[in-house]
């Protein structure tokens, strides 16, 4: 049964991603109905992802616009190479950090970190399973806006490194080192709350 179950599933996935690359050809053949089919599909993915990079839901609802009109654009541009969400959430990160740029707000260090080994589960995964959602979501607003932003791309939107690391235009090895650094800022921002009730 589980067999069954892992089969029907791997094939509505690869329905779902066969979906999105004829949505995208379609765009680039100037279809706009299938603009608005790729915006019902990822408007809230994509505003879960801005709110990552700012507060500024006014800001946010800018960036969304800015990446529709992008895709617009340069859909043409999509080759397959890559599942067609993690193209989307590549075209929606440049077209953020361009909006924060032109709005003269500060851009997080982008450099590499020192690579490091990944750590066992981590607080995220701790505190979802027991609920404690809230608490998670409160600490994680203390991050940089780079280890939030890897954070929500690997536990949020299911990115994997390899996936994460074409969206940010990084290696898979400082992937994993964003990762194993806002975990641990995680950590500490959590323990430091806990003390202090």
């Amino acid at each position: 049964m589980d067999w069954a179950i892992s089969n029907w599933m791997i094939r509505v996935s690869d329905e779902a991603t066969d979906c999105e690359e004829q949505c995208l050809h379609r765009i680039a053949q100037g279809d706009r109905d299938a603009l608005g089919e790729l915006y019902e599909r990822y408007r809230l993915i994509l505003i879960r992802y801005f709110h990552q990079l700012t507060s500024d839901h006014g800001l946010a609802e800018e960036m969304l616009q800015d990446t529709l009109l992008a895709v617009w654009k340069s859909a043409h541009n999509f080759e397959g190479r890559s599942q067609p969400r993690t193209w989307l959430l590549g075209v929606a990160r440049r077209q953020a950090h361009n909006t924060l740029r032109r709005r003269g707000v500060p851009a997080a260090d982008l450099g590499d970190f020192e690579a490091v080994a990944e750590p066992r589960p981590g607080p995220e995964e701790i505190l979802l399973a027991g609920g404690a959602g809230d608490e998670l979501m409160r600490a994680m607003g203390y991050l940089t806006p780079i280890h939030r932003e890897v954070l929500h791309l690997i536990f949020v939107q299911e990115l994997s490194y390899l996936e994460c690391s074409k969206v940010l235009g990084i290696p898979v090895g400082t992937v994993r080192s964003r990762v194993s650094n806002a975990r641990r800022a995680l950590r500490a921002q959590l323990r430091a709350e806990r003390e202090t009730e």
